[in-house]
């Protein structure tokens, strides 16, 4: 198995089933900044700073293949330093795109390095197995390989994140943006909680958006809140195109994006300055994929093959409702490299297996044709009840046949009129 395969399945399987994301009081949603001159904002934090441990340990992989390390002996303590060593600190990150220091990036990093220490802790783990997927995909696209961190503000490197307004997965693509780029959404496949395939559309989408506006910061805050709201808070800048000069100007959760991204990546690269010990990640069994072209449930693949249903999902987190539809076209199913043979092996017994209880949707019916016909004829007999007019003055038979849809014969026959003589005032059935 090459190195990419195993990093691969690492990555899968932090994909598990949604767990409830926990989250701080909503008044510690937000982040006070007060300038020199003593003015204070309100910044929005970005809904991943919202995150906390507890929440994150659910995900399948952290509980299985992620520990706390207990050879660590720094003490769980934030040391105090000077704004010049932040200063230095930041300008020596071998980096592209300029991460000044200010203090709304300050506030940002004493969150990181404070409040969510122990979720750096989790991410520095994580981010064993899902860097290197977004390093190859910025690669591929010669992006700043810096970019590798806007999933820890996205996300909280959470691959099943869904955020308040339905951005999903590690990049939180909205449904519009992931169409776009090519990724699949529907009913039961979600492509946007593939880390592999989210992160090529993400490299793609960042570098259509450097075209557009020439400048990272830029590019980064238009990756938050949309190439439009970057556009008019240039324009209400006057035309101005650098970030922090059109900072009022931008959505309140925007103005601590590219703030959250400069701290993202001080943390990242300076966490054993902070006290915050890496967790320790371990390797998962070997997995391997097989396509399958009939529609299948994972908990046909689980109960034939004997494999845990939570990894079967953590494995395949693309699938949302538990059901591969290789009816529509050919899909891969990813399962430990030890029960690939067992798959084959017994095929037609995993897809016959409780079919009709997992697999529901019919693929034909048959119409109830009796009822069907008994209600043609009760329409039927319904039409035929009898209905009568009263016959004005000056009417003939043809201007009430004509009237009434019918013909003066079947007005004669229904009326045992033999001529065509009717009296005004008298009673005429039309049917």
């Amino acid at each position: 198995m090459t190195k990419n395969t195993i990093i691969l399945s690492l990555a899968l399987l932090l994909g598990c089933a949604l767990s409830a994301q926990a989250q701080n009081d909503p008044e510690d949603n937000e982040i006070t900044v007060t300038d020199n001159d003593g003015n204070s904002e309100q910044i929005e934090l970005p809904e991943a700073l919202t995150h906390d441990l507890d929440s994150l340990m659910n995900l399948y992989l952290a509980k299985q293949y992620l520990n706390e390390d207990e050879n660590c002996q720094m003490k769980d303590v934030n040391p105090f330093f000077e704004k010049e060593v932040y200063i230095d600190r930041l300008a020596r990150i071998p980096s592209v795109i300029e991460m000044p220091y200010n203090n709304v990036v300050q506030k940002f990093i004493d969150r990181y390095t404070g409040r969510l220490r122990h979720s750096v802790s989790f991410m520095l783990g994580a981010s064993n197995f899902y860097m290197p997927i977004f390093e190859e995909a910025l690669e591929t696209y010669g992006l700043p390989l810096e970019l590798k961190y806007l999933p820890v503000i996205e996300s909280a490197l959470n691959p099943t994140a869904v955020s308040r307004v339905g951005a999903t997965g590690l990049w939180q693509f909205m449904l519009a943006t992931g169409k776009q780029y090519g990724l699949n959404v529907n009913s039961l496949v979600d492509e946007r909680r593939d880390p592999v395939k989210a992160s090529y559309a993400a490299a793609r989408y960042l570098s259509d958006l450097y075209k557009v506006f020439g400048d990272w910061n830029l590019v980064i805050a238009a990756y938050n809140c949309g190439p439009d709201n970057i556009n008019k808070a240039i324009k209400r800048s006057n035309g101005e195109k650098d970030y922090w000069k059109i900072y009022p100007h931008l959505p309140k959760e925007t103005r601590g994006y590219v703030p959250a991204f400069i701290a993202a990546n001080y943390v990242m690269t300076y966490y054993c300055e902070h006290n915050i010990c890496p967790m320790r990640s371990q390797l998962p069994a070997k997995t391997d994929t097989i396509m399958v072209s009939k529609n299948v449930h994972l908990e046909q693949v689980a109960a034939v093959c004997n494999i845990d249903m939570q990894q079967l999902r953590a494995l395949n987190p693309t699938y949302r409702r538990d059901v591969i539809p290789g009816a529509t076209e050919l899909l891969c199913l990813r399962l430990p490299q030890s029960e690939i043979g067992k798959f084959i092996d017994n095929e037609d017994s995993i897809y016959n297996y409780k079919t009709d209880s997992l697999l529901t949707k019919r693929t034909e019916v048959a119409v109830n044709e009796t009822e069907t016909a008994s209600k043609r004829t009760s329409g039927r007999n319904s039409r035929k009840r009898a209905r009568t007019v009263t016959i004005r003055q000056g009417q003939t038979l043809s201007e009430i046949a004509r009237k009434n849809g019918t013909t003066v014969a079947k007005l004669k026959k229904l009326n045992g009129i033999k001529g065509t003589s009717i009296r005004a005032g008298k009673k005429l059935r039309v049917r």
